[in-house]
């Protein structure tokens, strides 16, 4: 019989080194905390529009708002206060923040949304969807780097 050693945890992983190594240098760059805090931001501002932008009578939107917003400010604030473990969840803000722009037509009934509260989400949305893909493009291009070398 043999005896196997099961370890949990990737501190066995073979490449932990590696990751830890190109997660550092991900993190230290200006650009990055910029761009997580950013992201930090227009969740914040997806969150505080309903009462900014004034839903009045789409209840459901605001709640989807405040949801959707807190979330994404909450992926941003991961992002900027542990980076090297939080990497990989960039790619969240990209589907929260095209949900962001077409709440407008499937949360509300009858699709009684203003023009302010569609402006309003369309752009948190996009900004959050460019900022998503930027954080993500970041990821991907520290990584290549590290295999050319």
């Amino acid at each position: 019989m043999s005896n196997t050693q099961h370890t949990t945890g990737m501190t066995s992983h073979p490449d932990v080194q590696e990751m830890r190594e190109r997660f550092d240098r991900t993190a230290a760059g200006g650009g990055v905390v910029a761009l997580e805090g950013l992201i930090l931001l227009a969740g914040l501002y997806a969150a505080i529009s309903p009462w900014v932008v004034h839903f009045t009578g789409n209840s459901n939107l605001a709640v989807n708002n405040l949801i959707v917003g807190i979330t994404i400010g909450l992926l941003g604030l991961g992002l900027t206060l542990a980076p090297e473990r939080t990497s990989g969840l960039a790619w969240l803000a990209v589907p929260l923040g095209l949900w962001l722009v077409i709440s407008p037509w499937v949360v509300t009934t009858a699709n009684t949304a203003s023009n302010g509260v569609i402006w309003s989400n369309c752009f948190a949305g996009g900004v959050t969807a460019l900022l998503g893909l930027l954080a993500m493009g970041m990821t991907v291009r520290f990584g290549r780097r590290k295999e050319e070398k």
